[in-house]
């Protein structure tokens, strides 16, 4: 399990709970198999959570006052989040994160988890995701531009955000392929870990490969096989953030907004894909999404994209 701040849990919860909480964590990583940001995020959560019904029991709460919160504690909470700036999404996380915990007391005939049920977490507005043309994707991973002082590093960029456009990678998963995972020149297939430990295989273009490849022959220190494929200026695993700033630089050399990140290129897989003729439980499969509701948003960037040429481009408009 991953390092979570159970030692600010035990002096705002009584032994009881205090052991029940670290059961959950317990569960959610080796069973759930989480990701360590998810963990830590959830347990912050209900951290949240027992302060709150610290100051409203006038103490430490036990799993016995658990079991007595009612849906009025719950909206009460969320009042107090509010009040104190959280926005839309940060509550309804946070009501995801207690909601665990108490599913779990729930599975265990200890609690009824009835109270967090009856309580709606707020609305929230729905942001589409902001892909960038198939033109700027292909200007942003060709490594054409020279925006840094070593080639190697040029080359490496390029590898990187070539995997995120060519194969719909996240950053993370980009960056943990290894010397011995990596894509090399004839290989049709990659293997990715992704989130909660779920694996899942992608399909490659000769690009992807070629990158890779180019990167390889101009780096400067030894790829391990069990090591990181993707090194930093000091030979060390690569920072996710160095990838941020080489995408900031890429996209003020070619004009692009804000909204032009690393991520967008996830993005923008996605939905050229679907722009293609793609079906969404092909892309949901690529992309490594649980369920088909997180993929059909690109459904929604795809119609928007098509009405806006209609309007552009009908003689009647």
């Amino acid at each position: 399990m991953p390092s979570t701040d159970i030692d600010s849990l035990l002096v705002i919860a009584k032994p009881d709970l205090n052991d029940r909480l670290g059961r959950w964590l317990d569960n959610l990583s080796d069973e759930r198999r989480l990701a360590d940001k998810t963990l830590v995020a959830y347990e912050r959560d209900v951290r949240q959570f027992l302060r709150f019904i610290t100051d409203h029991l006038g103490g430490a709460p036990g799993l016995q006052d658990v079991r007595d919160l009612r849906p009025a504690d719950f909206r009460a909470f969320m009042a107090r989040r509010r009040r104190d700036g959280a926005q839309s999404r940060s509550l309804a996380r946070g009501m995801a994160g207690i909601r665990s915990f108490l599913k779990f007391l729930e599975r265990r005939g200890e609690v009824n988890a009835a109270a967090s049920d009856a309580v709606r977490p707020p609305r929230q507005a729905k942001t589409l995701p902001k892909p960038v043309s198939a033109k700027d994707a292909i200007d942003l991973t060709s490594g054409d531009l020279a925006m840094e002082a070593e080639p190697w590093i040029e080359a490496r960029n390029a590898a990187v955000l070539t995997l995120l456009y060519g194969c719909g990678l996240r950053i993370s998963e980009a960056l943990s392929l290894t010397g011995r995972s990596a894509p090399k020149p004839g290989t049709k297939t990659l293997r990715i870990i992704g989130k909660g430990g779920k694996e899942r295989i992608v399909p490659i273009l000769p690009v992807v490969p070629e990158a890779v490849e180019t990167y390889l022959k101009l780096c400067p220190y030894v790829v391990k096989a069990d090591g990181p494929l993707f090194l930093g200026a000091r030979g060390g695993p690569l920072n996710p953030r160095m990838i941020q700033l080489a995408m900031e630089k890429l996209r003020g050399a070619l004009g692009l907004p804000d909204s032009a990140t690393p991520h967008a290129l996830r993005h923008s897989f996605a939905t050229h894909l679907l722009a293609g003729g793609g079906d969404l439980r092909t892309i949901q499969e690529l992309l490594g999404h649980a369920s088909l509701s997180s993929t059909q948003i690109y459904t929604e960037i795809d119609s928007k994209r098509l009405l806006e040429a209609y309007d552009q481009a009908h003689p009647r408009r």
